[in-house]
């Protein structure tokens, strides 16, 4: 008699997944996109990469320390036996000649390739090669005219969902990132990302609220709204949505969300910000005080050569103008030093408006060539070590300005979310502190807080940038706006 054996089943692949992230916001918010697509196509998200069959790498490429850096854990995640992807703004820049000096990376993949990542990964594993990204100037793949845009006609990250939120968390911070548009129509000579990110299309007010309800659900207290340029929000999306007024509209739809508390506008550029728009985040409950104003230098003429408007007068105007409606509002900038030409006159002039401006945080950078954009041909050029003494020079001022202003909330009462609770002790962000960059306030006697909490306090001191809080009250119920002192984002 022939006996027959049952087959032993063939166990089914591994299909386990890491993503680590490099760069902004809006980068994180890329990879949780990512990481909600691979887990609805059956992928096993893995939290630090052990045991991972495909490292994921969302790379940045915006400037030569970022892609270094990039490099550098590409390289490192090769060396644990995985096989490592590229994925992100360097991946996207450069494809195949990144492909081509990075042969550790099993495949190099743009942004077209987002909505398929799970069976590209599955190539991977399988070991089928892919064809390495080419590049294209991301521009060209829209309509010139803004209204007449769309994401459904290309692939853009984070938009044309629909009802369903491709999105997974990728820790539990109690504030998360809210992409409201991708790319940028600006032609600022330095800047390559347009190139690569590509013209601006703003998502809907409806997606996006969808998404922040669901960001609530997942128990998020604090939307950091993100993009390459939020004041340019709505201009492609028709008076229907509210046209050029549709981001004062759109914050309190999304502070009125149950479990949200709070609201934060971030990167918001000085030439577009409509006197509405002010009023909407300093007058809006739950929306944070907050002004991240990319003012890049303050000299008229350096930023006529950066393709930019405006100069002193006006940026100081607008200065104004904020601490007009909100006299504790927080306003942070980044600038570059050293741009081609750059005078000694004109790095003086920086150096009066931010004396002047007093804002809450300055990031400087030290300006270099980047790829393919106007500012590599202008003449002029600063030698480095020039540069880089500038930005010394100017970091210094910054520090001592920033430190003078935090000194100056001594006796303040904040809101402040708490946000770690280690062995360094308890502490989160005030309204005038955004996320990871621009501070947090060091919580005294604060054994009774949970992170996720609201508490008001009183600033006994500073730390630089930094507050030392002594709390006065927990805020516990987020169900809607809380009452009592400090309601007010910004109050005093």
């Amino acid at each position: 008699m022939q006996v027959t054996l049952n087959p032993v089943p063939t166990p089914p692949p591994s299909r386990r997944a890491a993503l680590l992230t490099l760069g902004c916001a809006r980068n994180e918010v890329d990879s949780e996109e990512l990481a909600g697509r691979l887990a609805a196509g059956g992928w096993e998200i893995s939290d630090d990469g052990a045991g991972a069959d495909v490292i994921v790498v969302n790379t940045c490429g915006f400037v030569e320390s970022a892609k270094k850096d990039s490099v550098d854990v590409l390289l490192d995640a090769a060396e644990s036996g995985a096989k490592v992807v590229a994925v992100g703004c360097m991946a996207e820049r450069y494809g195949a000649e990144l492909a081509e000096s990075l042969p550790e990376a099993a495949a190099v993949l743009g942004f077209d390739h987002y909505p398929n990542l799970g069976e590209r990964l599955d190539d991977v594993v399988a070991g089928r090669a892919i064809a390495a990204h080419t590049p294209v100037d991301r521009r060209t793949l829209l309509p010139i005219t803004p209204v007449e845009r769309t994401a459904k006609d290309v692939s853009v990250p984070g938009h044309g969902w629909g009802p369903r939120v491709l999105r997974k968390r990728l820790d539990d911070a109690p504030f998360a990132s809210l992409k409201i548009a991708s790319g940028c129509d600006r032609r600022c000579s330095f800047c390559a990302i347009p190139s690569f990110r590509g013209a601006f299309v703003s998502r809907t007010p409806d997606e996006i609220v969808a998404e922040g309800a669901w960001l609530a659900e997942q128990g998020v207290r604090e939307l950091f709204l993100v993009s390459e340029n939020s004041t340019s929000y709505g201009k492609d999306l028709g008076r229907e949505h509210g046209g050029p007024d549709a981001l004062a509209l759109l914050l309190p739809r999304l502070a009125d969300l149950p479990g949200i508390a709070r609201v934060r506008v971030s990167y918001l550029q000085p030439a577009e910000t409509r006197p509405q728009l002010l009023s909407a985040i300093a007058g809006t409950e739950g929306v944070a005080d907050y002004f991240d104003m990319s003012f890049q230098h303050a000299s008229s003429t350096v930023l006529r050569r950066m393709r930019r408007f405006g100069g002193t007068e006006s940026f100081l105007a607008l200065v104004d103008q904020i601490r007009a409606l909100a006299p504790d509002a927080g306003i942070r900038s980044n600038v570059i030093v050293g741009f081609p030409g750059e005078t000694e006159e004109e790095l003086a002039e920086l150096e009066h408006f931010l004396t002047e401006a007093r804002m809450d945080v300055v990031g400087v950078f030290g300006y270099s060539d980047e790829d393919g954009t106007e500012a590599e041909r202008l003449p002029d050029k600063l030698d480095p070590e020039e540069v880089a003494a500038r930005v010394t020079r100017v970091s210094g001022l910054v520090e001592q300005l920033t430190a003078q202003r935090a000194e100056d909330r001594v006796g303040d009462e904040v809101r402040v979310l708490v946000e770690r609770d280690d062995e360094d002790g308890v502490a989160g962000r005030a309204a005038h502190q955004g996320p990871e960059v621009d501070g947090e306030c060091l919580l005294l006697d604060a054994d009774d807080v949970s992170v996720g909490d609201f508490v008001v306090g009183k600033v006994v001191g500073s730390e630089g940038v930094d507050l030392v809080v002594r709390p006065m009250e927990v805020l516990r119920e987020l169900s809607g706006v809380a009452s009592g002192p400090g309601d007010r984002e910004g109050s005093s």
